[in-house]
């Protein structure tokens, strides 16, 4: 399963958000949780009313438009509006599975899940996002302005805060790839056509061979 962390922003300027959610009002998580998620999910939320939160939104979209990093890697037809989220010291979000579709209409598959994290690592204890793959957990706690994008299909879950505030902003995006196999593949190939600085070194000559081969694995009948 394909899942990559992106820098989306300076820490510096993730700070300047982390301000602004500090001056907001937040409402109880529940609120867009449904079915057995609503059970688990312990935190709060920015209350989706007034012109800051639509300010938000639009800084955080303009991110992900101007990353070259993540339309490789989520190669995104459409994104979610975030979900600004705040968990305080004995907050979780229990093990759950994002729903297929999302979006106020329920009209965008969720192909890709992203938390953008937000606060500095080093101001809350706990608060790891933990995504459940075949081989194990994978705990994942980043630096403010950096973004984990992963499948939404996994099983995860957030990790009690014990100390400080985590604050981070989550979204889904439907991918024009709807496999996540060929995503994986053509982004290696789209990693090793941008860098050209590396061509012909032993790194690009081991992504091109592991590109041919999956491809030939994925498109071959035996």
């Amino acid at each position: 399963m394909n899942c990559q962390a992106i820098r989306l922003l300076p820490g510096q300027e993730a700070g300047r958000i982390v301000a602004e959610l500090e001056q907001s009002k937040f409402a109880d998580g529940k609120l867009t949780a449904s079915g057995y998620a609503r059970d688990v999910k312990h935190n709060l939320q920015l209350d989706r009313e007034g012109q800051r939160l639509i300010d938000l939104d639009k800084a955080v979209f303009s991110l992900f438009q101007t990353s070259k990093e993540f339309q490789a890697f989520a190669i995104p037809r459409r994104v979610v509006s975030p979900i600004f989220s705040r968990y305080d010291p004995g907050m979780r979000y229990g093990s759950h599975v994002d729903n297929a579709m999302m979006g106020p209409n329920g009209d965008v598959r969720a192909d890709c899940a992203v938390t953008l994290f937000l606060s500095a690592p080093d101001t809350y204890d706990g608060g790891e996002l933990v995504v459940e793959f075949p081989l194990g957990e994978q705990r994942i706690k980043l630096d403010a302005g950096e973004a984990i994008v992963y499948p939404a299909s996994t099983v995860h879950h957030v990790a009690p805060v014990t100390r400080g505030v985590r604050y981070a902003a989550v979204t889904w995006v439907q991918s024009m790839i709807r496999d996540e196999r060929m995503r994986g593949i053509l982004y290696d190939i789209n990693r090793s056509l941008h860098y050209p600085e590396v061509a012909g070194s032993p790194e690009i000559t081991l992504l091109l061979t592991k590109s041919y081969h999956n491809l030939l694995r994925y498109a071959a009948d035996s």
